[in-house]
């Protein structure tokens, strides 16, 4: 094990570790979008909720339609948080690893570089999700009376 004097050594690893941190600002920005999108669509969903009460049955036919896409955007919004939550926490666990690599003096190269491809893939799911939220969004807006 190596002195924790070295200075060198660990302002490398340091040096190492600021990519994924940066990528973990961006995740964290990702997740207050995702979120904010959830949040608004729960609130939809509870205002619907309250007209179902007092609707005809022509009117309730509708509200249950948007109630039933609200339903399926909040799924696709809630595997997109899972994902990208998922991706952060592989992105915390390269840092560690980078960190305990370097002061145990054994061979990173092979765990980082899986975690890492992981937490790529884990992220484009999620973005893929969040993509396939939006797209049902705007497929299904409606502006103006109709």
């Amino acid at each position: 094990m190596r002195e924790i004097h070295d200075i060198g050594a660990v302002a490398h690893v340091i040096q190492l570790a600021v990519a994924p941190v940066f990528l973990l600002t961006a995740i964290g920005a990702l997740l207050t979008v995702m979120t904010n999108r959830l949040g608004r669509v729960i609130d939809r969903a509870r205002v619907l909720e309250l007209r179902l009460e007092g609707a005809s049955a022509e009117l309730g036919l509708a509200i249950h339609a948007n109630l039933d896409i609200l339903a399926r955007r909040a799924k696709l919004i809630g595997r997109a948080i899972t994902l990208c939550t998922a991706t952060a926490l592989l992105v915390c666990t390269v840092i560690a690893i980078l960190f305990l690599g370097d002061f145990l003096n054994f061979d990173i190269s092979i765990p980082v570089a899986a975690l890492f491809i992981s937490a790529m893939l884990l992220l484009m799911l999620g973005l893929l999700w969040f993509l396939r939220e939006i797209f049902l969004a705007t497929t299904s807006l409606r502006i103006g009376l109709r």
